[in-house]
C-alpha cells in the first residue's frame, strides 16, 4: 500500500521544514540553504496561487538526494497537480473519505491530517497508520499524543502546527512520533 510508503520517508527525515512561498525567486536559496544544515526534505504548501509553479522551479533542480513534498493537499485536482509533477510525497491538513480513492491511486506516499479519536479512527478503517496531527498546539500537543499512544499503540504520527526550534525534541522523544514539521526550520 502506497501509504505505508510515507513511514519510510519519514523516518528519514525527523524534521520537516513547512514552507510557504511567496515569489519563486525563494525556491533555490530556501532549499539550499536547507541543504547545508543537512536537512533534505521540504513540504511547500499550496497556500498562494504561485505554489504549484515553486514546485514545478524545486522540481526542475534535480536534486537527487533531496525529497519535495506537497502540503496542504484539500482536492483531487491538487492530486492531479502533484502526479503531474512526480512529487515525492502528499500531505493533507485533514482526511475525508472522498480524497481516499485518489491519494491511493496516485502511488505517491502520503499523510492525511488527523486532530481527533474518531479521526484516527476513520483513518485506520483506511488501512493507514500513519498520520499529520494537525494543528498540534490546538489539539492537546504532546499530552494528546501521549494519550493516543496507550490508544492507538500502532498508530505514528508527524505533528505540525504549533511546533517550534524549543518543542521539537519533546515531540521526537514521543514513542509515536516518526517526524516533525514546522516552519521554524526556514525562519
Amino acid at each position: 500500500m502506497v501509504q505505508n510508503n510515507i513511514r519510510a520517508l519519514l523516518s528519514k527525515h525527523s524534521v520537516i521544514p513547512v514552507v510557504n512561498f511567496e515569489h519563486i525567486e525563494q525556491v533555490e536559496k530556501t532549499i539550499r540553504h536547507l541543504i547545508e544544515k543537512n536537512i533534505n526534505c521540504i513540504e511547500i504548501t499550496l497556500r498562494n496561487n504561485d505554489a504549484f509553479k515553486c514546485i514545478e522551479h524545486a522540481k526542475s533542480m534535480n536534486l537527487p538526494n533531496f525529497e519535495i513534498g506537497v502540503g496542504t493537499i484539500i482536492s483531487n485536482e491538487q492530486i492531479t497537480n502533484c502526479k503531474d509533477l512526480n512529487v515525492d510525497f502528499m500531505v493533507s491538513p485533514g482526511l475525508v473519505e472522498e480524497l481516499a480513492s485518489a491519494f491511493e491511486e496516485s502511488n505517491i506516499p502520503f499523510i492525511p491530517g488527523v486532530s481527533t479519536p474518531s479521526d484516527i479512527i476513520r483513518g485506520t478503517q483506511q488501512s493507514w497508520d500513519t498520520f499529520k496531527f494537525f494543528p498540534a498546539h490546538l489539539f492537546g500537543g504532546i499530552n494528546a499524543l501521549k494519550t493516543y499512544e496507550q490508544v492507538f499503540p500502532d498508530i505514528r504520527f508527524c505533528p505540525t502546527g504549533g511546533i517550534s526550534e524549543t518543542t521539537f525534541n519533546d515531540y521526537l522523544n514521543l514513542k509515536n512520533v516518526i517526524s516533525v514539521g514546522g516552519s521554524w526550520l526556514t525562519k
